[in-house]
């Protein structure tokens, strides 16, 4: 199954990093106030997608985006 890493971005300015089977699906879930780490910040707009094989490919994408502020800096930096 393809899975999808994709990045948020808020109103005011802030980001978030997922991974999700459909990034549009879980979009709506992050705008319906389902998900509570993003819930104070809506409304929220996919700004970045990266498509992988499979869950363990995009899992590691995620966590390395997550884990290393450079890495991350550098593909925030492309969706501005």
């Amino acid at each position: 199954m393809v899975y999808f890493l994709y990045i948020l971005k808020s109103n005011n300015g802030r980001h978030y990093i997922g991974m999700s089977s459909n990034p549009k699906k879980r979009l709506e879930s992050h705008n319906s106030g389902r998900v509570i780490s993003t819930k104070p910040y809506r409304p929220w707009a996919i700004v970045h997608l990266e498509k992988y094989e499979n869950r363990i490919e995009a899992r590691k994408r995620e966590v390395a985006l997550k884990g290393s502020f450079e890495a991350r800096n550098r593909i925030l930096e492309k969706v501005k």
